[in-house]
């Protein structure tokens, strides 16, 4: 199958917005000598970049199996000695010791991705993103041949340490590309992490995935997904898959192309399935309007469904708080609040009425949610959203966690100098806003 280069779409959705002249002016050619770069598929070398040397990594085909391939990452013996020397970087608390590592060893991923947090959390989103790419093309450059991203076919187990970076370089770099307003792009890359290990998930890209989808219009591909994954993975009980789904019919039968009967087939399915995801989760409607800036009336505010009543568990919390957070710009459009009002007053109605759903979903309220599974919490640190944040349990907050490996699986793979990550404690905030010198990395 025909690679897919998701880095041309990035330019031509750019493009789109914004012009070519706005997207192309810092890759103006520079007096300096050119390199020779190998091609890549998810990024495009720079000239700025430092000469690239193989910095020791490498991927082996572990097996094939069912019409699948498992690879994995492996690091050399002189990779290990400078992750040993990253390590005490990082517990040296002194920022400048990785800066003087990464000017010795310019394509050490996981110095790359801990400056790069660092660069973005100093308002220096440039070099943070230029980083992720340049672990990135490390990465790519390591690819086993019959390793294919756009197959669906290749795997790439979490639990073994070494494999971590190349998901998380992945995911900040979909991060990236969606604040740059490139979505369509970003649901790309959001796929490819999901593809790597679908059945555990490790970052759980469920959550974000529906999110994703609206944003690039992508609504058809949302619906065709739930329908083929809700059988198995009961989506339906994801409070973002409950609410995107309906969204996404809702979208759908506003379309000038779909015809009158269709749109009136579309916004009726809408309509119930917005319905039944306040009624399966009332704790979504108050704080959506909230960050919406959108006051209530009376009938709504006075009603003990969306008020107490609606109280959830700790774990149903988190998962609400990640979807508003992330979400509530999506239910400002045009004609998007007014619809949700028409149905928050049918939910009322059906409550008033003793519908028998209502006590059904209290009642799976209860026995489901008891607790979060650790790459929902891995989801949530990683998202940075600080309505998701806050609602973290006390068995997450009151640990160091790790900008290069965020609450690591409790059973790893295989012990090693890679896994050795898992044993260093790093005070996060400490770290991450002392002040750093970026400059000439």
């Amino acid at each position: 199958k025909k690679k897919k280069n998701t880095t041309g779409d990035k330019q031509t959705e750019l493009k789109r917005y914004f012009g070519a002249r706005a997207v192309l002016g810092d890759q103006r050619p520079r007096q300096r000598q050119r390199q020779f770069h190998r091609s890549t598929w998810m990024t495009i070398p720079k000239d700025t970049w430092p000469r690239f040397s193989r910095p020791g990594i490498s991927m082996t085909l572990l097996e094939s199996r069912d019409g699948l391939q498992y690879f994995t990452f492996e690091h050399s013996r002189d990779y290990q000695q400078i992750q040993f020397k990253f390590l005490d970087s990082v517990e040296s608390m002194d920022p400048n010791n990785i800066v003087a590592l990464l000017q010795m060893n310019p394509y050490h991923i996981d110095s790359l991705l801990q400056l790069s947090d660092v660069c973005r959390i100093q308002e220096d989103q440039e070099m943070a993103r230029d980083l992720i790419e340049r672990a990135l093309y490390s990465f790519e450059c390591a690819f086993h041949p019959v390793c294919s991203l756009t197959s669906g076919t290749s795997r790439l187990d979490y639990l073994r340490p070494e494999n971590r970076a190349f998901y998380l370089a992945v995911y900040k770099h979909m991060m990236f590309l969606e604040r740059r307003g490139c979505p369509r792009t970003a649901l790309e890359y959001c796929r490819l992490i999901l593809s790597l290990d679908p059945d555990s998930d490790p970052l759980c890209m469920l959550l974000l995935i529906d999110f994703l989808s609206l944003r690039s219009r992508e609504y058809n591909f949302l619906l065709r997904l739930y329908q083929d994954w809700e059988v198995h993975r009961n989506l339906s009980q994801l409070p973002n898959f409950a609410f995107s789904v309906a969204l996404s019919h809702f979208h759908l039968s506003q379309e000038d192309q779909t015809e009158s009967e269709e749109r009136e087939r579309l916004k009726h399915k809408a309509d119930l399935l917005l319905q039944d995801a306040l009624i399966m989760f009332p704790g979504v409607l108050m704080p959506l309007l909230d960050l919406c800036t959108v006051q209530p009336d009376a009938a709504v505010s006075s009603h003990d469904f969306f008020g107490p009543r609606s109280q959830q568990s700790p774990a149903l919390a988190e998962l609400v708080s990640l979807y508003v957070g992330r979400t509530h710009t999506l239910w400002r459009e045009g004609g998007v609040l007014l619809w949700l009002e028409e149905c928050v007053r049918e939910v009322l109605r059906r409550v008033d009425a003793k519908d028998p759903l209502v006590e059904d979903c209290q009642n799976k309220r209860k026995q489901r949610y008891q607790s979060a599974p650790l790459n929902i919490h891995r989801h949530v640190i990683l998202s940075e959203i600080k309505e998701a944040t806050s609602t973290l349990p006390l068995e997450v907050t009151t640990q160091s966690v790790m900008g290069f490996d965020p609450l690591p699986p409790l059973d790893s793979v295989r012990p090693g100098v890679a896994s050795s990550l898992l044993t260093l404690r790093l005070v996060f905030c400490g770290y991450y806003l002392m002040k750093l010198p970026v400059e000439d990395l």
